[in-house]
């Protein structure tokens, strides 16, 4: 996971708008805050992102 993919993640943490386990509700803020590159890296690192939210690695 890139530190992009990192600030982006928390940046949409930031806004409040959604639980941060429901990575589907997360990809279309990150579309809609077009951040490309985390809306891409979701689908196929669900366990590396919940990682991260869980740990902060």
């Amino acid at each position: 996971m890139t530190e992009e993919i990192k600030n982006q993640i928390l940046d949409i943490r930031q806004t409040g708008a959604t639980n941060m386990f429901d990575i589907i509700r997360v990809k279309e803020i990150a579309e809609l805050m077009e951040f490309t590159e985390l809306a891409e890296f979701l689908p196929e690192n669900k366990a590396e992102y919940v990682n991260f939210i869980l740990h902060g690695e």
